[in-house]
């Protein structure tokens, strides 16, 4: 039986807590007895749970974690990206379907700041912990997840600001569809969509990003080329961190040209839970 969204977040708080560890112990390469004995688990105990929520053993799940095959995966996912982009996007023959489709706000609307937009939102638990999820008539307008010291007011103060004149109102039940839909591949046919505000070279660089297929990873200069700026590489970095979509607009698909992970909005932690997590997806289904 599947695991339910409640219990995949209690495990991903002690997967978490032992990314944590690995990451402040890095250069020992603790085993993982001692990594279970860190997160209060026995041996067995946390192999089990780390297997139900990846799908995989902690041992192999931390190999798609290092630098070496971070950078081997680099150059697969570009060909990938490069292919797809060849066979044209908006073409039939492109090479994968997009999960998600974006729309943007238009430049009048971005003037009003969301004035006159309803936002229904909810908190919920996910794979990757608790998430505050925003939902518009016309898409998915936020999704943020909750860092270990922040409590709920300050994730919905935060995404009341950006959408600073529109009127919200809590709708669990609504809001727990389109979870289900994201994380426990509920309704797979039917395709999420993404309502955003920003600039319009912010609106390119979260377009490119929906083109890196789950499982793979690219770099800031590759999404420089994709969107024909390749001198703009700090400014696609910058876009990339003012993505206010978290998951679905998967930012944490990008890192550094050299392997490393690097930092996330949402904590480092969870960029390397999400990419591992993904990778063992991908390789579950073959």
């Amino acid at each position: 039986m599947p695991l339910t969204s409640e219990q995949h977040h209690i495990n991903y708080l002690r997967i978490e807590q032992a990314i944590k560890y690995l990451e402040a112990n890095f250069m020992s390469q603790p085993d993982l007895d001692e990594v279970a004995e860190k997160v209060h688990l026995s041996p067995f105990h946390f192999q089990r749970i780390f297997t139900e929520w990846a799908g995989i053993s902690p041992k192999r799940f931390l190999q798609y974690l290092t630098v070496d095959y971070l950078k081997d995966k680099l150059l697969a996912s570009k060909n990938i990206l490069e292919a797809a982009e060849s066979a044209g996007l908006s073409s039939q023959s492109r090479v994968f379907d997009l999960f998600t489709t974006l729309e943007a706000v238009t430049p009048h609307e971005y003037k009003l700041h969301g004035s006159g937009i309803q936002i229904e939102y909810g908190f919920h638990p996910t794979p990757f912990g608790i998430c505050l999820i925003g939902v518009t008539e016309r898409g998915i307008c936020w999704m943020s997840f909750l860092l270990s010291d922040e409590d709920q007011r300050t994730s919905l103060e935060e995404m009341k600001a950006y959408w600073h004149n529109s009127v919200f109102h809590q709708n669990q039940q609504l809001t727990q569809e389109f979870i289900n839909q994201i994380f426990l591949q509920a309704n797979t046919t039917k395709k999420l969509h993404v309502f955003v505000k920003g600039t319009n070279f912010q609106v390119k660089v979260w377009e490119a990003l929906l083109r890196i297929p789950s499982g793979h990873i690219t770099t800031y200069k590759d999404i420089a080329q994709l969107i024909e700026k390749p001198k703009a590489m700090q400014a696609v970095g910058s876009a990339v961190g003012s993505n206010h979509i978290a998951y679905l607009i998967p930012c944490h698909r990008v890192i550094r040209k050299d392997g490393i992970l690097g930092e996330y909005r949402w904590a480092s932690a969870r960029k390397k839970s999400m990419i591992g997590w993904e990778m063992a997806k991908g390789e579950s289904r073959f």
